[in-house]
């Protein structure tokens, strides 16, 4: 998996995104990987780098010792989430004793420790754990309050849904991007089962779409392409410019989308593609 991000990162660095970022394991379980991934990122290519970072299992002095580690390496964006709970997705959250309590805390620590680029996280669906959208604009409020810069938000394949949060977003006074996140579909039924734990939900449409190629690898990169770059065109047809691609360690599914948008590796042209490795 390490030979194939270093390659995944060669094929998708002349796309020349914004930013990317790097995920952070559940409790900080990949901390070491993450940084080593981090440092060599800032170091050896021209990308912007971003990590993620939670504040689960941790105190708050443990949690200004990772910021440290990775400021040290050249890191001033982080993505700020607060976490999965360590017994899993789906089991009680309960923060962690003298850490952080929530997303909205880590991001006003992170400004009290710097001048960091911040960017957090936004639920067209809301988040599972919320009883309902209101309480998802509260909290996505006290993290813009608190300092954020940009939210990029869970993956969803109804642009109407995408809309009307958006919609709801600058009702409620919040003005920073609220950047959708685009998920290219490399396995259809593994989505569905890990949509079901993060609560977005997944069109019938897309059972035709992908009729006939679960089993065909070629032809199913072909559909997904089509499916995300037709997405895509239909958000910029409502206004948005900017677009963070889940790339799951994988480029050719990326490619073939970016491509199908009629890019150009080093025109991106008004798209501005941010990518998560």
């Amino acid at each position: 998996m390490e030979s194939q991000l270093w390659a995944t990162v060669d094929d998708l660095a002349g796309w020349s995104p914004e930013f990317v970022s790097v995920t952070y394991g559940a409790g900080g379980t990949t901390r070491a990987p993450t940084l080593s991934t981090v440092k060599r990122l800032v170091q050896e290519t021209p990308l912007a780098t971003a990590s993620h970072l939670t504040c689960v299992s941790a105190t708050r002095e443990e949690v200004a010792q990772v910021v440290e580690e990775f400021r040290a390496v050249g890191v001033n964006h982080f993505v700020a989430l607060r976490g999965d709970p360590p017994a899993g997705v789906g089991a009680a959250y309960v923060p962690h004793p003298g850490g952080f309590e929530n997303a909205a805390a880590l991001v006003r620590g992170l400004k009290d420790m710097g001048d960091f680029e911040i960017s957090v996280s936004a639920y067209p669906e809301k988040h599972p754990e919320s009883a309902d959208l209101s309480v998802d604009l509260d909290m996505l409020k006290r993290k813009v309050d608190n300092g954020a810069t940009r939210a990029l938000t869970q993956f969803f394949f109804d642009n109407d849904t995408y809309e009307r949060y958006l919609n709801a977003v600058r009702a409620a006074g919040i003005t920073i991007p609220i950047v959708p996140g685009i998920m290219p579909i490399l396995n259809l039924s593994q989505l569905k089962r890990f949509a079901g734990m993060c609560g977005a939900s997944i069109p019938s449409w897309l059972d035709d779409r992908f009729a006939g190629v679960e089993d065909n690898p070629q032809a199913r990169v072909v559909v997904a392409a089509q499916v995300a770059a037709e997405q895509i065109t239909d958000l910029m047809g409502r206004g948005v410019d900017e677009f963070h691609i889940y790339t799951m360690n994988r480029a050719p599914l990326v490619n073939a989308t970016l491509e199908n948008l009629g890019l150009v590796r080093q025109a991106v042209g008004q798209v501005k593609a941010v990518s998560a490795v």
